[in-house]
Order: structure tokens, then sequence, then C-alpha cells
């Protein structure tokens, strides 16, 4: 078993928190753009798949090419099949079969995490023997073209429909292209760049640990996130992109200052409220869905117009905090049977 590193584990537990607090902006409240989640958008999905790529790369380095059928199968059964579980009873049937779209009943995160891996390792198998920065260039830009052409698919699919909807052929492709979450292998991008800043650690970390260079970042960053949105698609990509490179790299960055610092290191200690959160994403994630206040929905816009905007962050934080902790305890109830905690949660 691997080490687990503090500010590793504390930056999943911050982003996921992070995660919970967008849904209940926008299943609870019914709108996604408040309380700055507009700007969390663009460095929370990818710090979490930087994160994933980052730890599938110190793993995959040390395998050869015949435990890609072994990783495949741990990876389904870690991730897929306690998610089949809980979308189960989630949206039980006959509701339950027509949640394998897109976005899975609000499960496509760990769907698209367990597509990556096996498009990572699949991208990786013609250079195994041949590693080096031009095959990594030669991945980085077929990255590119996974990710954007997903992107463009997003934002040009409803227009796709109205002219295609007829063709038998595009119904099947668009059903298949659903079924593999297609429109979110944009963030493919994010994995395979936590991928290389596992490989060029050392090189990565000096850039992270230039103050003035992340002082430009963060400049950058939250310039790049008042680009008001448009219809035009490489600008949008561009924001999508960039603006993500520069969050992740942020909050990396952050996260590795307070772990070398005496004075915040308590909060990226293994005692971290916020590292234990980041050891039980996955059981926070599939739980999460069960304790969003969802009743605040009829009462979003009444809500809205009396909580001052100064303070709305704040309550979306408390009540993000409160669905962590409902989360936890229920995983620590659950974690209780060991055939719970195996097929739930796969803990061994």
């Amino acid at each position: 078993m691997s080490k687990r590193i503090g500010y590793i584990d504390a930056m999943r537990g911050f982003t996921m928190i992070l995660v919970v607090y967008s849904h209940i902006c926008g299943f609870c409240l019914g709108d996604r753009n408040i309380a700055f989640n507009d700007v969390l958008f663009l460095f929370r999905l990818p710090c979490f798949f930087f994160i994933s790529g980052w730890l599938f790369q110190g793993t995959w380095g040390r395998m050869g090419q015949g435990t890609v059928g072994s990783i495949i199968k741990h990876k389904f059964r870690v991730q897929i099949v306690p998610t089949l579980i809980f979308l189960f009873f989630l949206s039980p049937p006959p509701a339950y079969f027509h949640q394998f779209g897109a976005f899975k009943g609000g499960y496509w995160f760990t769907f698209a995490l367990f597509y990556f891996f096996v498009i990572y390792m699949l991208m990786s198998l013609p250079f195994r023997h041949r590693q080096g920065r031009r095959s990594d260039i030669v991945m980085l830009l077929l990255t590119l073209a996974i990710s954007m052409s997903a992107y463009w698919y997003d934002i040009n699919y409803h227009r796709l429909t109205l002219t295609c909807s007829e063709s038998p052929v595009f119904q099947y492709v668009t059903a298949l292209l659903g079924f593999l979450s297609y429109v979110v292998w944009r963030y493919y991008l994010f994995f395979f760049l936590g991928t290389l800043a596992r490989k060029y650690f050392s090189h990565f970390l000096k850039i992270a640990s230039n103050v003035k260079l992340m002082a430009i970042v963060v400049i950058c960053f939250f310039a790049i996130s008042q680009i008001p949105r448009s219809d035009i698609f490489l600008r949008e990509y561009f924001k999508f992109s960039i603006g993500g490179i520069l969050g992740m790299t942020m909050i990396f960055a952050l996260f590795r200052y307070l772990y070398k610092s005496r004075f915040f290191s308590p909060l990226t200690s293994y005692l971290s409220p916020l590292v234990f959160v980041g050891t039980r994403t996955l059981d926070i994630y599939l739980l999460h869905y069960f304790f969003l206040p969802e009743f605040l929905r009829p009462h979003a816009t009444q809500l809205l117009t009396t909580i001052p905007p100064q303070l709305l962050p704040i309550v979306v934080l408390l009540v993000a905090l409160l669905v962590v902790v409902l989360c936890l305890v229920t995983s620590n109830l659950l974690r209780l049977s060991p055939f719970l905690a195996r097929y739930l949660f796969w803990a061994m």
C-alpha cells in the first residue's frame, strides 16, 4: 500500500466539500452561479481529476502491461459496482433503467473516472517501452483532441439534435456517447495533466513553489473567471481549459504550502478533519445525494432574497459541511458491517 500524503488528501477533502457546496447551489437553491459557485466551478472538478491522474500515475508507473486487465477489474469493482448500488437506491426501478445517459443520475463522476483510467492505459501501452518527452507530447495532443471534441459536442448537442434527430445512425451514436458520458471527457485533460505532474514532479514542484509565479497564476485565474459567457467555441474552451489548469495549480500550491508551513500544518496533518474527508471522498460522493436539502428548492427565491449576498456563501458552506458530516456518520455506521463495507465502499 502506498503511503498517503497529507496535503493531497486535504486537497481532495477540500474539493469534495466544494462538490457538495455546488450541488446545494444547483439542486437545492436552483442556481449554479450563486455564492461564487461560478468561480469555484472553474477549478473544482479539474482539481479532482488532476489528483486522480496524479495518484494513478504512481500506480501505473510501477506496473507492467500484463496488469491492465487486473487494474480494469479492480477499478470496476471499486468505482462502478458501488455506484450502481447507490444509484439503485437513489432512483429505484423503473426509473433506474433510464439513468445511464451522460450524467448517470448525478453519479457520472465515477463512471467518467473509470473511462479515464481505461483511456490512459490504452494511450500509454504503445509507449510503455519508449517512455520520454516525445511520447508525452503525442499523448498530450491526443488528450487535447479528446477534450476539445467532447467540449464541442457538449455545447453543440442541442443544435445537432435539432438537425439530425430523425437519423437512426445519429440516435444510435448519441445513445452510445451518452452511455460513455462523452460530454464530460473534456475533463480528461486535467486527469492527463495530473499524470504528467506526477511523472515530472520535481519540475512541477518548482513551478508550484515559485511565489512570484503563483501570484501571476492567481491574478490570471481570477481575470479568466470574469470572462463573460459567449457562443464562441475557442473562447469558451480557453476559459474552461486554461482556467482549470491555473485553478488546479493554484490549489495544489496552496495545500503544498499549508503542508510545509508549521503554522498551518495541522490542516494537512494525518489527524486533520480535512484529511479525513479526503480519505472518504468516495463515501461522501455516493451518499451526499441522499442528504441534500432539496426541500429548500420551493423556497429558494425567498431564501435568496432574504439572505444577504455577502452571507450566502457562508450559509451554503455551513449546509455543505452539515451534509458532509451526515455522510461521514452514515459511512461509519455502514462500515461497521464487513459485508456492507466491502460492497458499498470496497473497504478491504
